[in-house]
């Protein structure tokens, strides 16, 4: 008679629970965190928007006709052409210079 570390019937039972064990190690958490994945961004813009129907309002806006406003939107896009003229500042009351 051989004596094993372990009885047959237990040695099953272990080796089911080790495989267990360890597959239980390879569960991920995503799930849990994937539900909640963007959150923080969408309860943020909701606290930032004033008017969430804003984009159902068709009634033009009071104010300005067109022509100022096309003429308004094109010195918009030139400046980025060409940035404004700079100008030198003169130091008036500045540091004294060597002898």
């Amino acid at each position: 008679m051989t004596h094993t570390l372990f009885p047959t019937r237990f040695g099953g039972a272990l080796t089911a629970a080790a495989c267990a064990a360890l597959l239980t190690a390879c569960a991920s958490t995503t799930p849990v965190l994937d539900a909640n994945f963007g959150n923080a961004v969408r309860q943020a813009r909701a606290a930032q928007t004033l008017n969430p129907n804003a984009s159902a309002n068709r009634d033009p806006v009071l104010g300005i006709d067109g022509q100022a406003g096309a003429a308004a939107q094109d010195r918009y896009h030139e400046s980025f052409k060409s940035p404004p003229k700079t100008f030198e500042i003169i130091n008036i009351g500045g540091a004294l210079t060597g002898d």
